[in-house]
């Protein structure tokens, strides 16, 4: 958990709380500060997809121990703390750089520690804790967004909150650098754990067509794009609403508490069902959250948005992994990287769509009031989607999905 909240929490999503402050100072516009959230999207989406070739990169050497995977990890991890650190240096040039280098670092993360931890739980006899690392990103959330409402009541710059985020992704780095070490498991062992999780029963056989994979990858992608504009934007959206609000650089860390209690509760839920059920539930309180937000730009509106919109944000990613295995139960791994890859341009897409709005609008509030409303119509398709896959194609009464 505290390895994600470092990719994830930290390497990711710690522009989302500073982003204020660097407007405040004129060392970006909202033009600017798109281009630099997309360049760090872009480059997880990259990250992500050549992690999705390590199964090809592994099978051509002669059994690499262990240690290969957390060595990734702890690179990953100083990577990300650095990167995040010299965003502090004041020379706007090199930070497209950095955010690039910190997405890719991010990604590299995020697939790794999955793969080390699953087979350590393997190991111990305990695979269904699995999904409670997914968590990570929403603890790393609070984290910054607790931080940063502090920095903005002390009145410190931008410069000063990248190098507090940057020193605390080094501190939680060095409290699991001791945990990722090699023993006696090797890569293939750790391949093969690393799309489980739950100790169930098999899937019932299901050869699923092109149709049902490319609505499924669809879908995800509508996720990726629908969530991203609030992750982005949300302490500016809320303070372009209420401008003189004690409460809007808290909605981020409320955020990322909703996301920390869904991915517990996605934990516990149990093994049989049709995950397509939830997939749509989750983007219809997302697109819900996002509303309440447009409707009611109070503190009430803004809290309980917030809440909703983080509540299912890495229970989604869990759940659409268990299909892509349901799906491809053979040989998961491509379509896992396929939907990684529909999901990342979702979340390319969005912080661009927000700038071009923005200078086709007569106000800013408008420009972003409309970049939401298109953020929940995304949502809504996607939901449309999963149940209509849920009407075509059934599951036999046999069927459980896949931990």
């Amino acid at each position: 958990m505290l390895s994600l909240a470092v990719a994830m929490g930290l390497g990711r999503f710690a522009f989302t709380p500073l982003l204020p402050m660097m407007l405040a100072e004129e060392t970006v516009d909202l033009r600017e500060a798109s281009w630099l959230a997309s360049a760090n999207y872009l480059a997880y989406l990259l990250g992500a997809l050549l992690c999705t070739l390590q199964p090809w990169i592994w099978s051509r050497f002669d059994r690499l121990p262990a240690w290969a995977y957390s060595s990734l990890v702890r690179a990953g991890l100083v990577a990300t703390s650095i990167l995040t650190l010299a965003m502090a240096i004041q020379w706007p040039p090199v930070w497209p750089t950095l955010r690039f280098g910190a997405g890719v670092a991010s990604a590299v993360v995020l697939v790794f520690t999955s793969g080390w931890c699953l087979a350590r739980l393997a190991r111990l006899g305990a695979p269904a804790m699995g999904s409670i690392i997914f968590a990570g990103p929403g603890i790393g959330i609070v984290l910054s967004g607790l931080s940063g409402s502090v920095l903005v009541a002390w009145q410190w710059t931008a410069a000063a909150g990248w190098l507090v985020f940057g020193l605390l992704a080094f501190v939680l780095t060095a409290l699991v650098w001791p945990i990722f070490q090699g023993g006696e498991e090797r890569l293939a062992a750790l391949h093969r754990s690393a799309g489980g999780g739950r100790d169930a029963p098999e899937p019932a056989s299901h050869a699923a067509g092109p149709a049902e994979m490319t609505l499924l990858a669809l879908a995800y992608g509508f996720a990726g794009f629908g969530y991203i504009i609030t992750a982005t934007f949300l302490p500016v959206i809320a303070r372009e609403a209420m401008p003189v609000s004690a409460w809007t650089d808290l909605f981020w860390p409320i955020f990322g508490t909703g996301a920390v209690i869904g991915a517990l509760l996605a934990a516990r839920l149990p093994p049989a069902g049709d995950r397509r059920f939830l997939l749509a539930g989750g983007y219809v309180l997302q697109a819900l959250g996002i509303a309440i937000g447009i409707g009611f730009p109070t503190t009430a509106g803004f809290a309980i948005g917030s809440l909703m919109l983080g509540f299912p944000f890495t229970a989604i990613t869990f759940f659409a992994m268990q299909e892509a295995r349901r799906l491809k139960e053979r040989a998961p791994s491509s379509f896992m990287g396929l939907l990684t890859a529909t999901y990342g341009v979702g979340q390319v897409s969005g912080p661009p769509l927000v700038a071009l709005l923005l200078a086709g609008s007569p106000a800013r509030g408008a420009g972003f009031t409309l970049s939401l409303q298109v953020a929940a119509a995304a949502l809504l398709a996607g939901m449309m989607i999963h149940l209509a896959m849920a009407r075509a194609w059934p599951l036999p009464k046999a069927a459980r999905a896949p931990g």
